[in-house]
């Protein structure tokens, strides 16, 4: 299943033997306000035409990446006032560990099995799937891990934590959506023994889960909290963010304890701003809530009718399918392909479908989908019978 992309615009992704497709992938949540979009594109046009890279600290001061900061400290909760951009999420995992180190003076972290928080060494370190840490260990030591989802499991957090690192919405590890008591009772052992809280916003901000942010689901405000993907509106930069207090650590001991080239480059800051302008202007947290609600209703109808679902879950439009078997699943995908829709496996976990549109798919285009789905399954689960 290859593509030769020729342009995307909106949902669409058009490739050169004349094809179009629907995306329900979204660049892995991060086009959110849809692919290439006009106010982003003239917003990266202006900014190119003035300065590239000069350079993101120190005497320079760039206008673009201080009115892109002011206008995430406004998003973000209270006390989190302070940003650090970086070239990705990856980096910005790794950026937030080590602000937690340097802030406790501690050297343990605690992170949760099926997690999935980039593929560097210190933030696959953290990231809880053996089958992505085996071929390069050892790894940072100090990092354990407890069952996700499980209250009873947060007692083994302690005073020797430095940080205690989680997605609010575990994505690769097939999209699962905590209880409701899960991240509010993460929030308490914490704040009792000074670990810093780190959400890994990653997937889940900047509206896919029908927030804002996905914390905003369960009221709990972490210490640092990690946002790249639809941040750059399809260019390519991440943020942590934390309280100004927390963040001078990096100041002191050496200064400029953690520093970037790239971070917070003046033409992915264009763009971010330009694509939050979009986001909050036609309100697509609010439409992802009730898209989503109504897609999620649509799926498990096609489940029961069909056959073949074991599960549709999620928040907002960021959703995973689960199917039967490894195998349905790779059959439906293919099927669906063929039919002009894109759909992805999370990583290894090979029976879960990852549903992640752009927040402002239109209702037509939901409907498309729905159907293409709807007749994939049908194929894919006659491939199945044949096969027995």
């Amino acid at each position: 299943m290859w593509l030769v992309v020729e342009r995307a615009r909106g949902s669409k992704v058009y490739t050169r033997d004349g094809r179009e497709y629907l995306d329900s992938m979204s660049g892995i949540c991060v086009a959110n306000i849809g692919h290439s979009h006009p106010e982003v594109v003239a917003a990266v046009q202006r900014q190119a035409a003035e300065y590239l890279h000069v350079m993101v600290y120190g005497e320079y001061v760039l206008p673009v990446q201080v009115e892109l900061a002011a206008r995430l400290a406004r998003l973000a909760p209270e006390p989190l006032d302070t940003i650090y951009f970086t070239n990705s999420g990856t980096e910005a995992n790794e950026g937030a560990l080590k602000l937690a180190k340097k802030w406790t003076g501690r050297r343990r972290l605690v992170a949760f099995e099926g997690s999935f928080h980039g593929d560097s060494h210190g933030s696959l370190s953290v990231t809880g799937r053996e089958v992505y840490r085996r071929p390069f260990q050892p790894l940072l030591p100090e990092v354990e891990f407890l069952p996700f989802d499980d209250v009873a499991a947060l007692e083994r957090i302690d005073e020797s934590a430095a940080a205690v690192i989680t997605e609010p919405i575990q994505g690769e590890g097939g999209v699962r959506v905590p209880g409701d008591e899960f991240l509010p009772a993460l929030r308490r052992p914490c704040t009792e023994v000074g670990a810093l809280l780190i959400f890994d916003e990653v997937q889940t901000g900047f509206g896919r889960t029908g927030a804002m942010f996905a914390l905003e689901h369960w009221g709990v405000v972490p210490d640092i909290l990690v946002l790249a993907k639809a941040l750059g509106a399809g260019l390519p930069l991440g943020a942590f963010i934390a309280a100004a207090a927390v963040m001078r650590a990096f100041s002191v001991d050496p200064p400029l304890s953690h520093v970037t080239t790239f971070g917070g480059n003046p033409v992915c800051c264009a763009a971010a701003l330009a694509g939050l302008e979009v986001l909050g202007r036609e309100a697509l947290p609010r439409r992802a809530a009730s898209i989503g609600e109504a897609l999620r209703a649509a799926l498990r109808e096609m489940g029961e009718r069909i056959g073949g679902v074991v599960d549709v879950r999620g928040k907002g439009l960021h959703m995973g399918l689960e199917l039967e078997s490894p195998a349905l699943t790779e059959r439906f995908v293919r099927a669906a392909f063929e039919r002009g829709l894109i759909l992805g496996w999370t990583l290894h976990t090979r029976q879960v479908v990852r549903i992640a549109p752009p927040l402002n798919l239109s209702e037509a285009e939901m409907q498309a989908g729905l159907e293409i789905m709807a007749a994939a399954l049908v194929e894919a689960r006659a491939g199945r019978r044949e096969e027995g």
